[in-house]
């Protein structure tokens, strides 16, 4: 049997567009690409964001800010000095990008102006650190992106 030109192009582009949709099929039923959201409440937590800034600002309008360092203990966060013995609320939120099974929320209750996050709990890589605290009636947001 002798096949002409037209049908092998023919033939070839049958051949490529079957090659391309069984990967597209691979890919979308495959459970390793996953394309969840960012967050589970993502339309939720776009709503607050005004509220999210305005804590954000008055964090930055702070004469001390907030300092995070990597000790061999783990991750220590120092608040402002200003708030040392002060009765604080608020929430430390780690959000790891690669992976959100390792994502877990600390609160924040302070008798002096320091907390640390164990070392155990953190496995190298990087890490979203949102901290969120209340003082006096008035909310503070600190974001920070480290690498661990």
């Amino acid at each position: 049997m002798k096949i002409n030109w037209g049908t092998a192009i023919v033939l070839a582009f049958i051949g490529f567009i079957g090659f391309i949709l069984f990967f597209v099929v691979r890919m979308s039923m495959d459970n390793k690409a996953n394309h969840d959201l960012v967050t589970d409440e993502y339309y939720k937590q776009e709503l607050a964001y005004q509220k999210e800034i305005d804590a954000e600002a008055n964090a930055k309008n702070l004469a001390d800010p907030i300092k995070i360092k990597k000790t061999n203990n783990g991750l220590l966060l120092k608040f402002p000095k200003i708030l040392e013995g002060q009765n604080i609320q608020g929430t430390v939120s780690l959000y790891r990008p690669s992976n959100k099974h390792l994502d877990f929320d600390l609160p924040v209750s302070l008798s002096n102006t320091h907390l640390l996050i164990p070392d155990k709990r953190l496995l190298g890589g990087r890490w979203d650190i949102k901290i969120i605290w209340e003082h006096k009636g008035k909310e503070f947001l600190h974001k920070e992106s480290i690498t661990y």
